[in-house]
């Protein structure tokens, strides 16, 4: 052989080992796929300490999967649904996971629940080539992806991302409130940090530092010490990185102290357990959202009438949690049907892709993706607890 083809084959074998990533295809399976079901998996956190969100989250998710059987399905498959307790805890996640991908052959987990649990889990989606869909966190990993990386092409969200909203909504406070000396207090683990990111890339693109930073270890309960804290060193708006129990715990403690500072929650604190639970301690918070929360009483339409249903199957009122839990079945019935009557596990993935959009009865912003955005939407409004129900203060905020 010639010296010069040696060369030229040389380069061609360069040339193709440095095409293969961007070549290489997203395995997707079409297991829990048969001609009269569709199996979808989901885990939650149904005993631990967040089960206020986990429990209406899968009440909303059975109601949903019900209507969709109930109307002949997909194509005529009926969806079974499998869920498992996570307990909030990682390790717990991993094993339902295993157990749901390799025994309950899951065409696709949708809505699980939780940041530290989704994250320690989802490579076992992956490696399986089961979609990952809309989990009940909005942190940057469950969808930013490496184009060089394929199988992270099946995770899609519909939530608002921690780190936009939170940006969106410190920018609004911070600019019709006037506040000079902003704080934060989350929570010590992905979700908490995600927040902490969104605070801090909105406060020094608005040229102001933080008086005060403090976190909380997952499952606290005691806050004396970082309010105190913040108190201390003088904040005048301090945004919460917490759930329910640390948003109610956290303003309780202000309270003690005589403290009187505006609250600013990140999306999970906007739920009506927190001015159901927290009462007087908790009125006047702020909260970025993605929702107006509806009320049974000023409902009408399609949403009054599920909220009555969902009153009937379950015996209590539906709340935030419920909500993304239906809309989360809906949107993956959505896309399932634009995938066609000979569904697969790559026909799915097209639709999710196609850039279709899924609109909601809640009048929420519509949830949309592209080949290279799998995140749904930035689009956020703050709400405020006044006399003990959420009210909307401003809509369409972006930052």
């Amino acid at each position: 052989m010639s010296k010069s083809f040696k060369v030229l084959g040389l380069a061609v074998s360069a040339l193709a080992l440095t095409q293969l990533p961007a070549a290489a295809q997203t395995k997707v399976t079409d297991q829990g796929i048969s001609a009269n079901e569709i199996v979808i998996g989901t885990h939650q956190d149904l005993s631990g300490p967040i089960k206020v969100w986990g429990v209406p989250v899968s009440n909303g998710m059975k109601m949903a999967a019900e209507e969709i059987n109930a109307a002949g399905g997909i194509h005529g498959r009926k969806i079974k649904l499998i869920v498992e307790d996570s307990g909030y805890d990682p390790k717990r996640a991993v094993l339902a996971s295993q157990k749901m991908v390799e025994r309950d052959k899951v065409f696709a987990m949708v809505g699980p629940m939780g940041s530290p649990t989704v994250l320690a889990a989802q490579d076992i989606l992956f490696d399986a080539g089961v979609l990952q869909l809309f989990p009940l966190t909005a942190a940057e990993f469950t969808f930013k992806f490496d184009p060089a990386k394929p199988q992270e092409r099946l995770k899609f969200n519909n939530l608002l991302p921690y780190v936009e909203s939170t940006r969106a909504a410190v920018k609004y406070m911070l600019e019709t409130k006037n506040f000079k000396k902003p704080c934060i207090m989350y929570q010590d683990d992905e979700y908490g940090k995600n927040v902490l990111d969104g605070f801090t890339q909105q406060v020094t693109a608005m040229k102001l530092q933080p008086a005060s930073v403090t976190s909380y270890k997952r499952g606290a309960s005691d806050f004396s010490a970082q309010v105190a804290k913040m108190k201390s060193d003088g904040c005048d708006m301090v945004v919460l990185g917490t759930v329910i129990r640390e948003t109610i715990g956290a303003m309780g403690e202000a309270k003690k102290l005589g403290w009187d500072v505006t609250f600013l929650g990140a999306t999970p604190t906007n739920v009506l357990e927190v001015p159901a639970l927290g009462k007087e301690a908790v009125e006047g918070l702020y909260a970025a959202s993605g929702f107006e929360i509806p009320y049974e009483d000023t409902a009408k339409g399609k949403v009054k009438d599920w909220l009555t249903n969902y009153k009937k199957m379950f015996g209590s009122d539906a709340n935030t949690q419920a909500i993304i839990g239906y809309n989360a079945m809906m949107t993956f019935a959505f896309y399932a049907e634009k995938a066609g009557k000979d569904l697969t596990g790559q026909k799915m993935m097209a639709a999710l892709e196609s850039g279709e959009q899924f609109r909601d009865i809640f009048n929420s912003p519509p949830t949309k993706f592209s080949k290279t955005d799998h995140l749904a939407n930035t689009i956020t409004q703050v709400q405020q607890i006044k006399n003990g129900r959420w009210v909307l203060v401003k809509e369409g905020l972006m930052f």
